[in-house]
C-alpha cells in the first residue's frame, strides 16, 4: 500500500484566529454570489409574480439595481475578490500569516531604456526623414520639420489663397 502522508497545517492555521480574519475571504465571495442571484434571478421572478397578482399582467421588467451605475459595484467586487485571493495565495506559497503583498520575480515593467545618443533622433544614420507637412529632416540636425513647410516651427505660417468666386463689394445703402 501506499503510504499516507500526515496533514501538517500551516504556521497561519496553527495560530488559533478570530473567525472573521480567517472567513472574510470565503464571505465576500458568498455576499457577492447571494446580491448577483438575488439581482438576476431572485428580484425579477418576484417583480413579475408582484405585477401578476396585482395588475393581471406584467407590464414593465425589472431593472438589476447592481448594474446602475455603469456596474461598479461589479467592478470594486472583481477587485476585491482578485487580489484577495492573489494576496491569500502568496500567503499559502510563502507560508505567511499576514497580509502580504509581493510580486513574483520578473512581474511588472520590462522596459529598459537605451543609451542616450547625441543629436536627439538619430539613430546613425542621416538620410532624410519625411516629416509632419511634407518637408524632409536628417536626423540628428537641430532644424526639425514644420507642419507644412521646411523652414521649422518659427517660421511664419504660408499665406493661404482663397477658393471660390471672388468676393464682391456692395453699395452702401
Amino acid at each position: 500500500m501506499a503510504d499516507i502522508q500526515e496533514y501538517k497545517p500551516t504556521p497561519s492555521e496553527q495560530k488559533k484566529e478570530d473567525w472573521m480574519n480567517s472567513k472574510w475571504r470565503p464571505m465576500m465571495g458568498w455576499m457577492y454570489m447571494v446580491v448577483c442571484f438575488m439581482d438576476f434571478v431572485g428580484f425579477p421572478v418576484m417583480w413579475s409574480l408582484l405585477q401578476m397578482i396585482s395588475h393581471g399582467n406584467v407590464s414593465s421588467q425589472w431593472q438589476p439595481l447592481t448594474l446602475q451605475g455603469a456596474g461598479l459595484f461589479h467592478i470594486a467586487m472583481g477587485a476585491v475578490i482578485g487580489i484577495s485571493a492573489y494576496g491569500r495565495t502568496q500567503e499559502k506559497l510563502g507560508g505567511a500569516a499576514g497580509p502580504t503583498m509581493s510580486f513574483p520575480q520578473g512581474a511588472g515593467t520590462t522596459y529598459t531604456p537605451s543609451a542616450p545618443t547625441t543629436g536627439g533622433l538619430s539613430n546613425g544614420t542621416t538620410t532624410p526623414v519625411p516629416g509632419f507637412g511634407g518637408g524632409t529632416t536628417t536626423p540628428g540636425s537641430s532644424a526639425p520639420a514644420g507642419f507644412g513647410s521646411t523652414s521649422g516651427f518659427g517660421s511664419p505660417a504660408p499665406s493661404a489663397k482663397p477658393t471660390g468666386p471672388a468676393a464682391t463689394a456692395f453699395p452702401p445703402i
